[in-house]
């Protein structure tokens, strides 16, 4: 049986830790945990050298993805965001195969044409994800702007932040049901909502793992998924080796019964 591929968000470390570390210093554990990817955050790099990290995590035998917090559409703009070309480049510096970016304000004006037209000039594959805002942390502008990618026959897939969804109160389970064919990553994420009203990401309980295990149920078999929750303790492999196992078993269960 495949065991499906399991990506670390390092902003899970925290964002202190890794600017002081740099994000280099996480790819042993990340390979040593089992994860199969490595999803660099561009927010949290320092002086982190492209080509150097490329290299260490193609000798652990990672991939990498490469989060950017730009947006794909800007607001009163029919154009993709000019920053795309220059974030796909620096993914492709980065060894990534795919470059993560919110989708920004989609309306049936923007130009698919030339966005298509921008990613065949690069190797990258694009993931658009749900972020928290009220432009691209809802349910219905993914499904207007998925129906316009398949109209164009476009390689982009979806990023579905299970987390994001409370934001906007858009229910996790029917984002997932109307959305589970476009995805390709899916970042899983557990929300509470503190004393004071915040929102903020946790690590799953049981409850938590069981509802993740339904969400995918609507995406395809063997998705690629990643932990983009708080991983901080003292012993950073066993924990990370913990979650690295607890997510490549989501959705092994339907597996094995259809071949039981």
């Amino acid at each position: 049986m495949n065991t499906p591929a399991v990506s670390i968000s390092l902003s899970s470390y925290g964002a202190d830790l890794v600017r002081q570390r740099g994000q280099g210093s996480f790819i042993e554990i990340l390979a040593a945990a089992g994860a199969t990817r490595i999803e660099w955050r561009e927010e949290l790099l320092t002086t982190e050298d492209a080509t150097q990290l490329a290299d260490a995590t193609a000798a652990e035998g990672l991939e990498s993805v490469y989060s950017s917090p730009m947006e794909l559409w800007l607001a009163g703009q029919s154009k993709p965001n000019p920053e795309l070309v220059t974030a796909l480049q620096r993914a492709q510096a980065f060894g990534a195969k795919w470059l993560k970016v919110s989708l920004g304000y989609f309306t049936d004006n923007n130009d698919l044409q030339t966005l298509a037209r921008t990613l065949t000039q690069s190797p990258v594959h694009l993931l658009v994800e749900n972020d928290q805002t009220l432009h691209g942390g809802r349910i219905e502008p993914f499904q207007r702007f998925f129906t316009a990618v398949e109209q164009h026959t476009l390689p982009i897939k979806m990023t579905f932040d299970i987390g994001n969804w409370h934001w906007q109160d858009q229910p996790a389970a029917n984002a997932a049901r109307l959305l589970g064919r476009h995805v390709g990553y899916v970042h899983c994420k557990a929300v509470t909502r503190r004393a004071d009203g915040k929102l903020i990401a946790i690590p799953p309980t049981a409850s938590d793992v069981h509802l993740w295990e339904q969400l995918l149920r609507h995406m395809p078999q063997g998705v690629m998924r990643a932990a983009e929750y708080p991983l901080q303790g003292d012993d950073l492999l066993q924990l990370t080796t913990e979650h690295v196992a607890t997510l490549a078993r989501l959705g092994q269960t339907r597996l094995e019964s259809v071949h039981v």
